[in-house]
């Protein structure tokens, strides 16, 4: 196995994850199937009982592991399938020494940092790098690991500790170390300044890791004489030295690596040069040419209670934009915040109030993700009543399918009491109820996870015929509420249709209203599977009734079924066709990520605040 470690210094947010995934990239281009492995250095177990305003969103894996967004950026780069062990923590590393201890498997030592932390963080790494991610079997032939943080922080110092023990442990020709830094240019005297990396660089030496490659950020181009100050300085050789400078979009970054030859770089430490292929980037390069021939708009309303931090729905985000360059539309999200369309809005901010409803209401389709708390719901159950009541498309994700049915109770049963019990505990028409299975005392880890089965119970349903005509579905779960299966039957019998359900038929996995153009909810979360060139079946659907292309796709869907899915009873095939983009409008791939300005508008941005 073969290593390359991505570290930062100077400051943080300079773009690692992108860094690391676009390295992940290069090299599985080179022929070379990659791992990648992510450490976070805080305390927590896992991101799974973070705030979304703390952290970005939590990524859910196929195993249900709650991981860091860094993940999923991985996944979407490499179009690889993560394990909850290749996001290590420092509260996993203790959690587990801890128990050894408990168990007396240390015979009697006094535990300490070193050697026992450290050497379960190399024990760690090595077993994880050996899982399979790619769907072949046996472990891959590099893993790219990223250390998060800067060097230099307090909470890493174990990790860098035990990072440099295992350079020395795997040995020469097996480990790489790509130092991303930055290189600043004061705007008074507009020169490139090398000593924060000299700087950055002589404390990663001090602690025990020696770069061999440095990525540097800048705003443009390094000048010959700046990389020749930082090659003396920081004692790697000149054309080990790449500059990311800032470029109008994030997927020129892995291209950026190629033409600097840092692939050779790189498998020149590894010595892998005589064994690697020329990297094949052209289907990439391709993709980087796309953007500019989207100029036909599809606009969605994304009403959500995070919407300060852009982060906390990146998965969304990424799902919408592989849909709608699928689609050759440009997508612009309006942003609403859903208090902001409540009553109390408009008392205590008239004009909030006034322009939330503007971005609603001038949106091409409406979209409400998953959350937790009562904060806005409110708001999101008037974003599906208008949605319903004005034939807007609709797609509502997890607490966003929960609310369509608490909406749909109240103003088409008269139910004006039904709530969740989620916040209500005491109402007297709970639509929504805690699952029998689930913790009242342990948050961490106790919802309904990870990849689970979907059964879809209706063949001519908008989503069975999204999804291929598939008759079950695979989606990732992250839940601890769920629809009252008491009260399906009083619903379907409004005009309800809840075409998707568990092995028990008891467990309401999707809804539609059948009446509708396209009002789709589901209990899962499609958006963290869907890839570049692979766009999930319902963020397809929904990008498609928005911009009056539905009919067309289903029919195309109908079609690929039929040809493609010729006697599969259980309709894998038919999806994973979908997936695979094996029926296209003509774009050979699609986008890999764009950048957003501050309106919501997806245009050129530096790619260090992206990721695809």
């Amino acid at each position: 196995m073969k290593y390359v470690l991505v570290t930062g210094g100077v400051v943080s947010g300079l773009g690692k994850g992108v860094t690391a995934s676009s390295i992940g990239l290069l090299l599985k281009s080179c022929g070379l199937r990659v791992t990648s492995i992510k450490i976070d250095p805080y305390l927590n177990t896992d991101a799974g009982t973070m705030s979304p305003f703390e952290h970005g969103e939590v990524f859910v894996l196929d195993d249900g592991g709650e991981v860091d967004l860094d993940l999923g950026n991985y996944e979407r780069f490499l179009d690889i399938t993560l394990t909850r062990d290749n996001n290590i923590t420092t509260g996993k590393i203790y959690q587990s020494v801890l128990e050894k201890e408990r168990k007396g498997e240390y015979l009697g030592k006094t535990v300490q940092v070193v050697p026992h932390i450290t050497d379960a963080i190399q024990e760690w790494i090595e077993r994880a790098a050996m899982i399979p991610v790619d769907g072949n079997e046996g472990p891959a032939d590099v893993c790219v690991i990223e250390l998060g943080g800067t060097i230099g922080d307090i909470e890493s110092m174990p990790f860098i500790e035990a990072l440099g023990q295992f350079s020395y442990h795997v040995g020469p020709g097996n480990f790489c170390l790509v130092h991303v830094s930055l290189v600043p240019v004061l705007n008074v005297v507009g020169e490139q300044k090398t000593k924060p990396t000299q700087h950055s660089v002589r404390g990663l030496r001090g602690l025990g890791l020696t770069p061999n490659i440095l990525a540097c950020r800048s705003t443009k181009a390094l000048d010959d004489n700046v990389k020749e100050k930082l090659s003396q300085f920081c004692h790697v050789p000149a054309e080990n030295i790449v500059t990311l400078y800032d470029v109008p979009n994030i997927w020129l970054i892995p291209l950026l690596l190629r033409d600097q030859k840092a692939h050779e770089a790189i498998l020149k430490e590894l010595n892998l040069l005589g064994t690697a292929m020329e990297p094949d980037l052209t289907e990439w390069t391709d993709r980087t040419k796309v953007y500019d021939m989207l100029h036909d708009p599809v606009k969605i309303a994304m009403v959500g209670k995070y919407v300060g931090l852009k982060d906390s729905y990146l998965s969304v985000l990424k799902a919408l934009l592989h849909a709608s360059v699928y689609h050759r539309k440009k997508l612009l999200v309006e942003w609403v915040e859903a208090s902001h369309l409540e009553d109390t809005t408009a008392e205590e901010d008239p004009e909030t109030f006034k322009a939330a409803w503007n971005h609603l209401k001038g949106a091409d389709g409406i979209l409400v993700p998953g959350g937790f708390g009562d904060r806005g719901v409110q708001g999101k159950i008037l974003a599906a009543k208008y949605a319903r009541e004005s034939n807007v498309p609709f797609l509502g994700i997890c607490l966003g399918m929960q609310i369509a049915v608490i909406e749909y109770a109240r103003s088409v049963l008269g139910l004006h009491n039904a709530n969740s019990a989620e916040f209500d505990p005491k109402t007297p028409n709970p639509c929504v109820i805690f699952m029998p299975e689930g913790s009242k005392t342990h948050m961490g880890g106790t919802m309904r996870l990870g990849s689970r089965r979907t059964y879809l119970k209706v063949p001519d349903c908008k989503s069975a015929m999204l999804y291929g005509d598939a008759t079950f579905v695979d989606e990732r779960h992250r839940h601890r509420y769920e629809v009252n299966p008491d009260m399906i039957s009083e619903l379907e019998a409004a005009g309800m249709s809840f075409v998707g359900r568990d092995e028990s038929d008891r467990r309401m996995e999707i809804v539609e209203l059948p009446s509708h153009p396209f009002f789709i909810g589901v209990q899962f979360h499609p958006e963290f599977k869907s890839r570049p060139g692979k766009p999930s079946a319902l963020f397809s659907g929904l990008i498609a009734a928005s911009c009056g292309q539905l009919d067309s796709l289903l029919n195309k869907s109908s079609h690929i079924s039929k040809t493609v899915g010729s006697g599969m009873s259980n309709g894998k095939a038919t999806y994973k066709a979908h997936q695979n983009g094996n029926y296209s409008n003509g774009l050979n791939g699609s986008l890999n990520g764009v950048c957003m300005n501050g309106n919501g508008v997806f245009d050129r941005e530096i790619w260090s605040v992206c990721t695809v």
